[in-house]
């Protein structure tokens, strides 16, 4: 204390003695004209346009969340404990969101900081701000293809939105609205422009990062949506696109063991094209990657040594389970299923609950959505749980693996009437899960052709019930299986559901079909309608 009092008097004499002809000499700020960036400081500038990736996947009430609860494979009931939470979860699975509910509003604004970010950087360097002198077109490529990631969001989910590329816009400044199909439009263009300055490089140094053969993937995910974007199918460009990832040299392969891509130390997966890189010790934001405190139930703290009790809520819809085959190893792996017990081997028991004191072994039961009690529903286990985890995962998320490249050029054949070859490409997927006997992988044509096994149909709780819709009736329905059962937990399932058109023509557990096409978009935000008149409503909200 005593020399901090004289630092402080040595201070005020300083500047009482000092003269009125001040020179500034700042210390702590980076000038622009005396910043000469290296390799090391553009590759962090351009991080900072990634970081939001993070926010809208995985934090509360996010896209994937919206992606997966919608579906026909997740759902988040009602439990004795909680997960009611004003309705939200039930609006997403019976297809009542409205326009004021969070994960509506929490997409729109996460995906446009995330834009706002890209816009920022590409300003910066652009003018000057940021002085770039090597690599410059490379580095403005990328994050134009960053951005682009980010309205392909937008135009999933919502359609219509503004396109804003500028960053120095003048106060009050209020874009306008552009419709899907100029969305998708600008999408595409912004790919196929900068493609070709994009590295080629499959390292670490690219890890996490847009090289070409990501930002192809990207364009192949457009293309394989462009029907229900924009009335036009564009199957012979998604079959490009995937071919020059396939035919890169750039190493991707599919993992011998699908369950290799989602371990927790993962980020050396051949299959990953892009990833979102997570660390739970860098990670510091609450609800950073928590899916296993979504799905565990509180007892699991000691199956895992968990640093947190879990909260016991989402799980995988019966109707779902029932589809795969009990041989399959996605089915075996990717589940967490039956008895539950300590990591010392102690069996588990139920701690509330009409089941309190019986044997925690989850079954691939629910009653519906109004409840489920501890053991009900098959809990997420897709991504690896490390013991010891805090609440958030160290995990990289792939956000684009080499097994949706081989898929959806499987999807295009099969749509341009070459199911042979799309069947060979599956059953080349489906081999390494099933190893022991090599027969179950394979899949014909004729089979992908057909319906789907999924026994559609909604769940009469009083009754334990299910009306009988089935799956028979869906155009290729079987491809809908086959990605069901290999991007399950992913974030992909709703847009998939959209484009084989059982998003809204089917029912499940305690969804009834809507036949409404307007719920294959979310609404735009009421508080952004009110903020902007340029604004339109999407039809039906």
């Amino acid at each position: 204390m005593k020399m901090l009092r004289k630092i402080n008097l040595l201070m005020v004499i300083v500047l009482l003695s000092a003269c009125t002809k001040l020179k500034d000499t700042p210390y702590t700020t980076i000038i622009s004209t005396q910043f000469n960036p290296t390799k090391d400081d553009i590759a962090a500038l351009v991080g900072a346009g990634y970081s939001q990736w993070r926010f809208i996947l995985l934090d509360w009430n996010g896209l994937w969340r919206a992606q997966e609860v919608t579906g026909d494979q997740l759902v988040i009931p009602k439990r004795p404990w909680g997960w009611f939470d004003d309705g939200v979860y039930q609006r997403l699975h019976k297809h009542t969101w409205t326009t004021d509910d969070d994960v509506v509003n929490q997409t729109w604004s996460r995906t446009y900081a995330g834009i706002t970010n890209c816009n920022r950087i590409i300003y910066q360097i652009e003018s000057g701000l940021i002085p770039i002198t090597e690599g410059k077109e490379a580095t403005l490529a990328e994050l134009k293809v960053l951005r682009a990631s980010y309205y392909a969001i937008l135009c999933d989910f919502y359609g219509n939105v503004p396109i804003v590329t500028q960053f120095d816009l003048p106060s009050g400044f209020l874009p306008e609205q552009s419709t899907r199909k100029e969305v998708y439009e600008f999408i595409v263009k912004d790919l196929t422009d900068n493609i070709p300055f994009l590295s080629k490089d499959n390292t670490v140094a690219t890890y996490g990062k847009f090289n070409k053969w990501a930002a192809f993937t990207l364009l192949a995910k457009m293309y394989l949506n462009a029907g229900v974007y924009t009335g036009t199918p564009q199957w012979e460009k998604c079959i490009s696109a995937c071919d020059s990832v396939i035919k890169s040299g750039a190493g991707y392969i599919l993992e011998p063991a699908q369950k290799s891509v989602f371990i927790t130390e993962n980020q050396n997966s051949k299959e990953i094209i892009l990833a979102i890189p997570m660390d739970e010790d860098y990670t510091n934001n609450w609800n950073a990657f928590d899916f296993h405190m979504q799905t565990l139930q509180q007892e699991n703290q000691a199956t895992y040594n968990l640093k947190n009790t879990p909260w016991g809520g989402i799980c995988a819809i019966p109707q779902f389970i029932s589809t795969f085959d009990p041989a399959d190893a996605r089915y075996q792996n990717n589940w967490i299923k039956g008895q539950q017990y300590t990591a010392g081997g102690q069996m588990l028991y139920v701690a509330q609950g009409d089941f309190a004191g019986k044997p925690l072994s989850f079954v691939n039961e629910l009653p519906g959505l109004e409840k489920g009690e501890s053991v009900h529903g098959f809990r997420l286990g897709k991504f690896e749980i490390k013991m010891g985890s805090t609440n958030r995962l160290s995990n990289d998320y792939p956000l684009f693996r080499y097994a949706e490249v081989l898929m959806m050029k499987a999807e295009s054949l099969l749509r341009t009437g070459k199911a042979d070859e799309a069947a060979a490409i599956v059953t080349q997927v489906r081999q390494r899960d099933f190893a022991a006997n090599l027969s179950k992988a394979v899949v014909t044509g004729a089979q992908l052709i057909g319906g789907s096994a999924y026994q559609y149909g909604m769940k009469d709780a009083v009754n334990n019930q299910f009306s009988n819709e089935g799956g028979a009736d869906l155009v290729f329905g079987r491809f809908l299986d086959e990605l069901g059962w290999e991007f399950d937990q992913e974030g992909h399932r709703r847009t998939d559901m959209i484009r084989f058109g059982a998003f809204t023509k089917k029912s499940w557990l305690s969804h009834a079909a809507t036949n409404n096409i307007n719920r294959t978009l979310f609404p735009i935000p009421r508080t952004e309608i009110q903020k902007n008149n340029n604004l339109k409503q999407n039809p039906g909200y």
